[in-house]
């Protein structure tokens, strides 16, 4: 699946505590105290639809948040705990119309039974709108919460013992959304009768058993969850390098990336259209997303001032795995323009400060985007796949 710079784009937004500045919470727009309610979620929903964008997504882990990423930290002066992301899409689903809901959740830990259900009812509570952004975890304080596996500590990704690694869990990873994807289709459409004068409410011959066998699960099914409204929600997954790259081609509709100029962007799609194409899903629809943290202010200048404060109030300059932008709306419309020409076909936005940041998206690029003709001006579906044209897919358990 391919674009044009005269393509319309495709923008999300990442939603993570109070932004992705780790200073974020000191700003007086933060609403630090509201972080654990339901309201604040909703009020972070419901700006970003105002925005029409095509869908949030919301971190989660199964530990304390980091400033390393393999080991917890003793840090105090940083956003620590989260509410579950799964929860808080469901919260806020009955609250917006259109806007997709894409919570993580960590295959690593958790059972695909569990999750195909969870994400099957968001779906049904947000009218087809659910999808989840599926991630790993190498943390060994995280695996001894459950007591199941033991993860030895790497430092990083370099060395051939962490690499092999890292390789299994996303090779885990890929089977499990497999068997959550067989478990979506384990009811057909029409296996619901409710027919009271029969007194048949279900049609058993259209429940089926997925008898999934792989290294990493057994799992029998069929689901009790009938299946989701659009079929197969939203498959998502953030990608730095290969292995995770082959994740996204066998099993994502959407790829999150993290190119830092155009030349690198070129060569990551290309790379995951390698690896679509190995693995037998050419022709499948399949989105790029390139992710970028923003710090946006109608004057570049106040938003470079911004970033330096909130970097002086954290001690030190802040990093990220992904390209970092200041400066105004309509200079990152041009970055976000230019960028669409490597066959990227959508953003992931990450707001420094979410009560900065994201108004200045809704409010201030997207507009700007409009003025271009480069963004819808209304929701024209109703579905998160209708919103990033991708079809409803057959049942693959059904007769032909």
């Amino acid at each position: 699946m391919s674009t044009t710079s005269a393509s319309p784009l495709h923008l999300a937004v990442a939603l993570d505590g109070t932004g992705w500045h780790p200073a974020s919470w000191r700003e007086p727009v933060a609403r630090p105290r509201d972080l654990f309610t339901a309201g604040y979620w909703a009020d972070l929903v419901t700006e970003a639809e105002r925005g029409l964008l095509d869908f949030v997504t919301i971190e989660d882990g199964l530990g304390p948040q980091s400033s390393h990423l393999l080991l917890p930290d003793e840090r105090t002066d940083q956003v620590r705990g989260r509410l579950d992301a799964v929860l808080i899409a469901s919260r806020v689903a009955p609250l917006t119309r259109h806007i997709g809901l894409v919570p993580t959740v960590v295959a690593t830990h958790t059972e695909p039974f569990h999750i195909s259900k969870a994400i099957a009812t968001l779906d049904y509570v947000s009218t087809g709108r659910a999808g989840l952004r599926v991630k790993i975890s190498a943390r060994p304080d995280e695996a001894a919460h459950f007591g199941r596996r033991t993860i030895p500590r790497i430092d990083g990704y370099e060395s051939p013992a962490a690499r092999e690694l890292v390789t299994e869990l996303f090779d885990e990873a890929a089977d499990h959304v497999e068997v959550v994807r067989r478990l979506w289709d384990s009811w057909e459409d029409d296996a619901e009768i409710r027919d009271v004068a029969t007194g048949r409410f279900v049609d058993r011959d259209k429940l089926h058993y997925i008898d999934f066998q792989g290294p990493h699960f057994s799992v029998k099914g069929p689901s009790i969850t009938p299946r989701p409204p659009q079929g197969q929600p939203l498959v998502t997954a953030l990608a730095h390098w290969t292995v995770p790259y082959r994740l996204v081609a066998r099993q994502a509709d959407v790829g999150y990336v993290t190119p830092h100029d155009a030349g690198q962007a070129r060569a990551t799609v290309a790379e995951i259209r390698a690896e679509q194409e190995a693995a037998g899903r050419a022709t499948q629809p399949l989105h790029v997303f390139a992710d970028l943290v923003v710090f946006l202010d109608d004057d570049p200048a106040a938003a470079a001032a911004r970033r330096d404060r909130l970097d002086t109030a954290a001690g030190q300059p802040y990093t990220s795995d992904a390209r970092i932008f200041t400066g105004s709306p309509a200079q990152l419309a041009d970055l976000l323009e230019e960028l669409s020409g490597t066959g990227l076909t959508g953003f992931r936005l990450r707001p420094a400060v979410l009560g900065h940041d994201l108004p200045a998206i809704t409010r201030g690029l997207v507009p700007e985007l409009q003025r271009r003709g480069a963004f819808r001006r209304t929701y024209e579906a109703d579905t998160l796949r209708g919103l990033l044209g991708l079809s409803r897919p057959a049942n693959r358990y059904a007769a032909a």
